[in-house]
């Protein structure tokens, strides 16, 4: 079962995966397109004040119990 937490987690390194995709020095060889599909992906992702605004949520606190 994944915790609240570790999805939180999941949702920062995903945003690193895409920022690290738009960047040749970060990630050479990669493809023109997936570069600009990163960048489209990111344009509406969750940005770390939206993610902060998330962990804060009573239900993804580590206190909260099911």
């Amino acid at each position: 079962m994944t915790l609240p937490d570790e999805r939180l987690r999941a949702l920062h390194a995903a945003r690193e995966f895409l920022v690290a995709l738009l960047y040749p020095a970060k990630t050479p060889k990669v493809p023109k397109d997936i570069r600009q599909w990163a960048s489209r992906v990111l344009k509406h992702y969750p940005g770390p004040y939206d993610l902060d605004l998330l962990s804060s949520h009573p239900l993804l606190r580590k206190e909260h119990k099911t």
